[in-house]
């Protein structure tokens, strides 16, 4: 895939991520469940790149916050800023490593996965300290992942089946 057209897919998931929160914005503890951000991030990862994926989930909480006001921005909107961009940086770098099958899909997936919700956890002890809030290792568990199970189990199952999709329909070189 050339440079234009990951650049217009890579805008396609910006602008997903935009709009797949007001889905289940209205009622907050079910976003906080499904993180519907995080799907267009991972997938721009995937499709495009680990630059384009970088660049996008660095930016998609911040723009969603100066357009909506949502995320709060402090705290949440910057520790989504770099779990996000950890999502997209992981899954383009090690899926342009690999050859597209199934399970190292699912392999990059979870890696991708685990790495943003580290990410999530330093920087949330580091902004805590800063703030003065209560942090802890129960509060990071419960918050990344027990609250998240379903948005896990639901990326689980969407994000694998649109990348080998494509990817069965194109090689690989179309895909990168």
């Amino acid at each position: 895939m050339n440079n234009t057209k990951k650049l217009i897919l890579s805008s396609l998931l910006l602008a997903l991520s935009m709009l797949l929160p007001f889905l289940t914005g209205q009622i907050p503890q079910i976003g906080n469940m499904l993180t519907p951000m995080h799907i267009p991030v991972l997938l721009c990862g995937f499709l495009c790149g680990w630059p384009y994926g970088l660049i996008i989930g660095f930016i998609a909480p911040l723009l969603r916050f100066f357009l909506f006001g949502m995320p709060p921005l402090i705290p949440i909107g910057i520790l989504m800023t770099f779990e996000l961009a950890t999502y997209g940086f992981v899954s383009g770098y090690i899926f342009n490593k690999v050859k597209p099958t199934l399970s190292k899909i699912y392999i990059t997936l979870i890696i991708s996965m685990i790495c943003g919700r580290i990410i999530w956890g330093i920087t949330s002890y580091i902004l805590a300290n800063i703030l003065n809030m209560d942090f802890s290792l129960q509060i990071y568990i419960n918050l990344a992942f027990i609250t998240a199970i379903p948005g896990i189990i639901f990326q689980l199952i969407t994000i694998p089946a649109i990348v080998f999709k494509l990817g069965s329909n194109h090689s690989k070189t179309v895909l990168r």
